[in-house]
């Protein structure tokens, strides 16, 4: 087996968690962005397997898999030409801003016989990883009701976070992590309502507003998830929690409760930038990384979030954002296209 070359596009905060891991993997890097901070940061690893290329070509023509940890308008553009490149593929959540782009780039890995991992790093935070193999022990017994918060400052350092077109907005950039884990814990979802407050579109030197919303979810299961997700002031503490509740039992969670949990940024933090992670425990990017390297080889065990699992965290967050949109339910149809009913209303991505 030849030994592990990434190809890192983006150099971010995210990519700033993703390449010690890789590092400590054991792995060559190559790092392409387009603005030339790739520079920088290969810079800030000199003397370690690190460098800049400067073409995307030039990354796609040897490495073994491709990190995308770019905006995600890019996502798709990037992981179709990683894809026609006979690369396995990471890629930062949420895979694309609809689900039909996300059905085109996992069929496209199908197609070409590489894998493609959606970046749900939460799973493998140690406070969701316990409580879900709890659940699937059978200690809470039949799940009823599910509660999951998210918050923290409001993104400010890359202007297209303010622009939901870009972003997806709160829904599908911040809550999509819990929407995943909901439907990891408790199954696939049949109808979502949702709402969102507060203005999204951030204009180049307003002060941005607080946007808080909600989604409510229904499983197929007749479990029900209620998700908040907070994009605060610049002060504001981040903090997750869930309370899983089942016919046997309770499961609950404040990170802020942890001593050990914290916000990190690696070298020059922007204004509001943080990575969250937990210096008690091996880094949660590290684990996921792992996982997906191990995959690769022959005989390797699936890693715990799939490409289908991507399309289904983007298909849910999609169906919020219309519900959001309309002030209506959302029936959702999984499959090969993403429909979404509200009310009388078809919409087919």
């Amino acid at each position: 087996m030849r030994p592990l070359h990434i190809g890192l596009i983006g150099a971010g905060g995210i990519a700033r968690a993703h390449l010690p891991g890789w590092l400590e993997l054991g792995a060559r890097v190559s790092v392409y962005t387009v603005d030339g901070s790739a520079e920088k940061l290969a810079a800030e690893y000199a003397g370690r397997e690190v460098a800049a290329v400067a073409s995307l070509g030039e990354l796609l023509a040897d490495c073994t898999a491709v990190d995308i940890c770019t905006p995600t308008p890019t996502h798709k553009e990037i992981a179709l030409a990683a894809v026609a490149a006979g690369r396995h593929v990471i890629c930062e959540k949420p895979l694309a801003l609809d689900a039909a782009d996300a059905e085109e780039i996992a069929a496209a890995a199908e197609a070409a016989g590489v894998r493609l991992h959606p970046a749900h790093v939460v799973r493998y935070f140690p406070a969701y990883a316990a409580m879900q193999q709890a659940v699937a022990r059978g200690e809470l017994g039949g799940l009823a009701v599910l509660r999951f918060t998210r918050g923290g400052a409001r993104p400010q350092w890359a202007p297209w976070f303010g622009d939901p077109a870009m972003s997806g907005g709160v829904i599908m950039d911040l809550m999509v992590h819990d929407i995943d884990i909901a439907r990891w814990i408790a199954g696939d979802v049949v109808r979502v309502h949702a709402q969102t407050r507060g203005v999204e579109h951030a204009t180049g030197g307003s002060q941005a507003e607080v946007v808080s919303a909600t989604a409510v979810l229904t499983h197929a299961s007749g479990a029900i998830s209620h998700i908040t997700g907070l994009w605060g002031l610049p002060d504001q503490r981040f903090r997750t929690t869930f309370r899983i509740a089942g016919s046997d039992g309770l499961l609950r969670h404040d990170s802020t409760s942890v001593p050990g949990y914290r916000i990190t940024a690696q070298g020059v933090r922007a204004a509001n930038e943080g990575i969250p992670s937990s210096p008690m425990t091996e880094s949660p990017y590290l684990s996921e990384l792992r996982e997906f390297a191990a995959s690769w080889a022959d005989g390797g065990e699936e890693p715990r979030v799939s490409a289908r699992d991507g399309i289904e965290a983007v298909r849910i967050a999609e169906a919020a954002v219309e519900s959001s949109r309309t002030g209506r339910a959302a029936e959702i149809r999984t499959g090969t296209a993403a429909e979404i009913r509200t009310g009388t209303e078809e919409v087919t991505r």
